[in-house]
């Protein structure tokens, strides 16, 4: 893994995130790991250390995982509130939406080589 638990932890501000158990953080990792090669075209074992743009993206990502992992709520966009005995749950049409984090990848992003040296081939009607 790039980054720890310990580092997204440290990171996040949600109680949701800092209570999570390591084992699912570890998972929310490797999914926004995953999503993160998605993006770049590669991953990031070859560059040591992990530059801190490429740092912040897993971060951000981890977090954004981890937070709609641990409440099914958080995805759907219910707001529950208990008052007393009375409780209601409203949609409020808010979800949470996954950070976009290509500003801070862009200068790893991998493009296709521009090389024409391999075979071309020429096709016609008949």
């Amino acid at each position: 893994m790039l980054i720890t638990p310990a580092d997204v932890i440290e990171y996040s501000v949600f109680d949701a995130v800092k209570e999570r158990p390591v084992s699912l953080l570890e998972q929310d990792i490797l999914e926004a790991e995953i999503e993160i090669e998605n993006i770049v075209g590669h991953n990031f074992t070859e560059i040591a250390p992990l530059p801190d743009k490429a740092r912040l993206a897993l971060l951000k990502m981890a977090q954004f995982y981890a937070l709609i992992n641990s409440d099914e709520s958080i995805v759907k966009g219910y707001t529950s509130e208990k008052i007393g005995d009375y409780s209601y749950t409203l949609a409020n049409g808010q979800t949470i939406r996954k950070p976009d984090v290509k500003s801070l990848l862009k200068e790893f992003i991998k493009t296709e080589s521009t090389d024409r040296s391999g075979v071309q081939m020429r096709l016609r009607v008949l």
